[in-house]
């Protein structure tokens, strides 16, 4: 957090050198500009010049600039972190599950969705930690099953510093509920040394399991609080998963500033 906090600019990709023309808007700028659009959901041409974040197409072209270099994904995992160091993360348990949202322009990763008159959609898969906090989200078709995107979702978990050791990526054991049943992923699951808690078709739910998935569903209403997750307008998956990766930013540093106080 330190580098953060001392220089920025560390995170952010070097501009090259100085040529003719205008000088670029200034990175805080931009991520102001970009912060606005992602709580306002508004459209990029929409963007007050007046507030003095630059013009939309400059903001997106500094969203597209950044997520191309990792920019969010790092931040997300330096937050992780310091949260891990701050004893914040509970990695005795982790929770996955999904949710849709429409897609207004279609483009990669959207589909017919199942809960939504089959209108166009994609679908966020989340892994969260005991406490609820982001650790992976994977955006996908909206008729992707989720039981697909469980290993998925624990093998992209990002490598999490901040503790003596190797940095930790898999939990002590895995909650789902009966949309994430599969003998196949269990078998996966115990080689990874994870204990599968997921209730199994056809059976009783497993008692507790409701109150102990319960964050990530606290989760899933934090991230779409942030109005441009809520619906999808990006048609380049990559541009949409540059504001998750932000956004799960914003919900690990409120985190993390809670903790310090």
């Amino acid at each position: 957090m330190q580098q953060i906090e001392d220089d920025p600019q560390k995170l952010l990709p070097p501009w090259p050198g100085r040529s003719p023309g205008p000088r670029p808007v200034a990175d805080r700028l931009c991520l102001q500009g970009i912060l606005y659009v992602l709580h306002n959901d508004i459209a990029w041409q929409l963007l007050p010049l007046e507030l003095g974040f630059g013009s939309g197409q400059t903001c997106w072209r500094r969203l597209d600039r950044w997520q191309q270099a990792g920019v969010f994904d790092r931040l997300h995992r330096i937050l992780l972190a310091e949260l891990n160091a701050a004893r914040e993360l509970d990695w005795s348990r982790a929770c996955v599950d999904g949710s849709h949202i429409r897609a207004k322009k279609g483009g990669a990763d959207t589909g017919p969705s199942p809960v939504d008159r089959r209108k166009t959609g994609s679908k966020h898969h989340l892994i969260c930690d005991g406490r609820g906090t982001p650790l992976k989200v994977i955006t996908t078709a909206a008729n992707v099953n989720d039981v697909t995107q469980t290993l998925a979702l624990v093998d992209g978990n990002p490598p999490v510093a901040g503790r003596p050791g190797r940095p930790r990526r898999r939990p002590e054991a895995l909650l789902g509920d009966k949309a994430y049943n599969s003998n196949p992923n269990r078998e996966e699951l115990r080689r990874r040394r994870i204990l599968s808690v997921i209730s199994r078709k056809g059976a009783p739910t497993i008692q507790g399991l409701g109150k102990l998935r319960h964050v990530v569903e606290q989760t899933f209403a934090l991230l779409h609080q942030f109005k441009r997750l809520a619906v999808r307008w990006e048609r380049r998956t990559e541009l949409h998963d540059a504001f998750v990766s932000l956004t799960c930013s914003l919900i690990c540093w409120g985190r993390f500033k809670k903790a310090r106080s």
